[in-house]
C-alpha cells in the first residue's frame, strides 16, 4: 500500500506542475522516472515513448500509465494515471460548474476564444513541420482538409483517415528503421488479446446501444470513447472529433466548447481532460468523471493489448507507411477544425485578428507559457471588448 501511495503522490505532483503540452510532459517524465528514480532505463523509456507515439490516443498519458505498469503492474498504471490526471480534471470540472451557475461577463469568454485561435494555429504549424515533410504528405493533408470541410457528416473524418492510410501504404517507399529488442515489461499475451478484444467490442457495441436506448449517458460515453480511439497525432487532434461529436449534434454550444478548450490549455496535465469540462457541462459532476474515463479508456486498452506484441509490430514497414499517411491526414483534419468552429466563431473584427496575432507571436516566438497566454487573453478580453 505504501508503494502505491508513493507512486500516486509522484504522479499527482507531476500532474500539478506539468505545463506545456505532451512533449513537455515526456521531458518531465524522463527527468523524474528515468534520471532521478531510475525506474526505467533510457532504452526502455525510449521504446515506451515510441510505442505510445505509434498508437492512437494521448501519448504522454499512455507513457505515464506505462511507467506505472512497469513499476507496480496494471494497478500501478491505473494509480499513475489517476494521480497525473486528477489535478486538471478537478480544475476543469470546477470551472464548468462555476461558468454554468454564475453570471459571467461575455468579454471574458471572448478573450478565451481568441486564445484558442492562437494556440490551435501554433499546434497546426508545429505538426505540419513534423508530419508534412514532402509534397506527398502535403497533398494528403489537403485532400483530407477538403473532404472534412465539404462533407459535414461525422463519419467523414474516419473514412478519409482510413483512405489516406491505405494510399500511404502504396505511396511511400520503405524507410530503414533501427530495430531494437528491448523488453519493457512482461504482460501475458492472453491479457493483451482480451484487452484488444474489449477495445473493439466497445467500439462496435456502444454506438448500437446508444442508438437503441437514446440515453444521454450512453450517447456521451459513445462519443468520447470513439474520439479517444481515433486520435492520431496528439491531444490537439481530438478537437475536431469532439466538435463533430458534441457541437455539430448540439449537445453543447460552440461557446461552451471553445471556452472549455481554452481553459484546458491553461491547466497542467493532459489536454484530453477537456472531456471533463464537456461532461460536466452536459451532465454535471458525475458526467465529468464518466467523460474522462470514457475518452482515456481506449488508449489504455490499446497499450495493454499491444505491449506483448510490440517487438514484432514496431518493425513492420507496411504499418509504418499506413501510419505516415494517417498522420498527414490528421493535419488536414486539424486545419479544418481551426476553420470551423475556432476561426468562424472567434475572429469577427480587425481587433480580434490583431489580438489573436499578438497572442500567437508571444506563444510561438517569444516562448511565453500557455497559462500566461490564457491569462493575457482573459485580461485582454475584458479590456478590449
Amino acid at each position: 500500500m505504501k508503494g502505491y501511495l508513493h507512486l500516486f503522490w509522484i504522479a499527482f505532483r507531476l500532474g500539478c506542475t506539468s505545463f506545456g503540452g505532451p512533449t513537455a510532459h515526456l521531458g518531465y517524465f524522463y527527468d523524474e522516472y528515468v534520471k532521478r528514480r531510475q525506474w526505467l532505463s533510457d532504452s526502455q523509456y525510449t521504446q515506451l515513448v515510441a510505442l505510445c507515439q505509434f498508437l492512437p490516443g494521448p501519448a504522454s498519458s499512455q507513457v505515464g500509465f506505462g511507467v506505472g505498469v512497469a513499476k507496480a503492474g496494471l494497478l500501478g498504471g491505473v494509480i499513475s494515471f489517476v494521480g497525473f490526471t486528477l489535478p486538471s480534471v478537478l480544475i476543469l470540472m470546477l470551472c464548468a460548474a462555476v461558468l454554468h451557475t454564475t453570471s459571467m461577463e461575455m468579454r471574458w469568454i471572448n478573450g478565451l476564444k481568441i486564445v484558442a485561435v492562437a494556440i490551435v494555429f501554433n499546434a497546426i504549424l508545429g505538426m505540419a513541420q513534423k508530419l508534412l515533410p514532402d509534397v506527398k504528405t502535403k497533398l494528403l493533408a489537403l485532400f483530407t482538409l477538403t473532404v472534412t470541410v465539404l462533407v459535414g457528416h461525422p463519419l467523414a473524418q474516419v473514412a478519409v483517415l482510413a483512405l489516406v492510410g491505405l494510399v500511404g501504404l502504396f505511396l511511400f517507399k520503405e524507410v530503414q528503421v533501427e530495430t531494437t529488442k528491448v523488453r519493457l515489461f512482461r504482460i501475458r499475451k492472453f491479457i493483451g488479446v482480451w484487452s484488444l478484444t474489449l477495445f473493439f467490442m466497445l467500439l462496435i457495441v456502444l454506438p448500437i446501444l446508444s442508438g437503441l436506448t437514446q440515453s444521454p449517458w450512453l450517447a456521451m460515453v459513445n462519443q468520447f470513447y470513439r474520439s479517444g480511439a481515433l486520435v492520431f497525432g496528439g491531444g490537439h487532434v481530438v478537437l475536431p472529433l469532439l466538435n463533430e461529436a458534441f457541437v455539430s449534434t448540439e449537445m453543447i454550444t460552440a461557446d461552451d466548447f471553445i471556452t472549455g478548450y481554452a481553459l484546458a490549455q491553461a491547466v497542467p496535465g493532459p489536454l484530453f481532460t477537456f472531456a471533463a469540462y464537456i461532461g460536466t457541462v452536459m451532465l454535471g459532476w458525475l458526467g465529468g468523471i464518466v467523460a474522462t474515463l470514457a475518452i482515456f479508456l481506449p488508449a489504455f486498452l490499446l497499450l495493454i493489448g499491444v505491449l506483448p506484441f510490440w517487438e514484432r509490430v514496431q518493425n513492420n514497414q507496411n504499418m509504418r507507411k499506413v501510419l505516415k499517411g494517417v498522420s498527414a491526414g490528421v493535419v488536414g483534419i486539424l486545419i479544418a477544425a481551426f476553420y470551423d468552429p475556432i476561426l468562424t466563431s472567434s475572429v469577427h473584427t480587425s481587433i480580434d485578428f490583431v489580438f489573436a496575432s499578438i497572442l500567437f507571436v508571444l506563444l510561438a516566438y517569444c516562448k511565453v507559457s500557455s497559462w500566461a497566454i490564457v491569462l493575457l487573453g482573459v485580461v485582454g478580453g475584458i479590456v478590449l471588448y
